[in-house]
């Protein structure tokens, strides 16, 4: 007869890394935990390591479990927890969804860092083991969102809505890009957006950066905003004010 304990070790998933990090992953100190495979080709992506699947390592829950013991104890004392990004957590969903109920069981706080473009696959019961979700938005312009992410930008706001609808804690990540992401209409459409839904806590507002353009370089292929300027403070400030604008929270 299988044994919960079994089932627990059967689940895998395929990571790239995992870290330590404070300030953008959640409160406090996160383990954060970078799983490969990703839908999405954002044009400012910093980890195109991640895109797929094949290129990440096998791991079981057990041994994610193993190395957040480690840190636990730690983690728990700066205020911090679990954050789970990528690549895109929710392409592996039963992993994800094991990782965050252990987790939970252990008294860590949860978060899941994800698009929203394949939040479909989070079933309820994921999102009720996940304490925090930060939901990358990446445009508020349906043609801008596809031209830079490949993708649709549908499927994120009604994630989004659903969120709202289940009460899930959400803090919006909004990547600033010069040329791509700082049209003041979109931004606006956006900020009336998220000031609709009680869930959200706050906006926070990420200046793009070169920081990942060694990755491609190494990977031998083209870093596609190599040129683009990144965002001075003025223009920081500015979108800061937009969202304030309209009584959201933003930083």
């Amino acid at each position: 007869m299988t044994t919960a304990r079994a089932t627990e070790k059967a689940v895998t998933g395929r990571i790239h890394s995992w870290d330590l990090s404070t300030g953008v992953d959640g409160p406090g100190t996160r383990f954060v935990l970078f799983v490969s495979g990703c839908p999405l080709r954002c044009l400012y992506c910093a980890n195109p390591d991640t895109w797929h699947m094949r290129d990440g390592r096998e791991v079981t829950v057990d041994e994610v479990m193993a190395e957040i013991g480690k840190y636990r104890a730690f983690l728990t004392a700066a205020g911090g927890g679990v954050t789970i990004t990528g690549g895109e957590p929710l392409l592996q969903p039963a992993f994800t969804g094991e990782v965050l109920r252990r987790c939970k069981e252990t008294g860590l706080h949860t978060a899941l860092d994800t698009s929203g473009f394949l939040g479909t696959r989070a079933t309820d019961e994921l999102l009720t083991r996940t304490d925090l979700v930060l939901l990358d938005i990446k445009s508020f312009d349906v043609s801008a969102y596809r031209r830079l992410t490949g993708g649709e930008l549908t499927p994120t706001l009604n994630f989004a809505t659903r969120l709202d609808r289940l009460g899930a804690r959400t803090w919006i990540r909004y990547v600033l890009v010069p040329g791509w992401t700082d049209d003041p209409d979109a931004i606006d459409g956006l900020a009336r957006f998220v000031a609709g839904l009680e869930s959200v806590e706050r906006v926070d507002i990420l200046p793009f950066h070169k920081l990942g353009a060694p990755k491609y370089e190494a990977l031998g292929i083209p870093f596609p905003l190599r040129d683009a300027p990144t965002p001075g403070r003025e223009l920081v400030e500015r979108v800061r004010r937009q969202f304030r604008a309209h009584g959201v929270t933003a930083h």
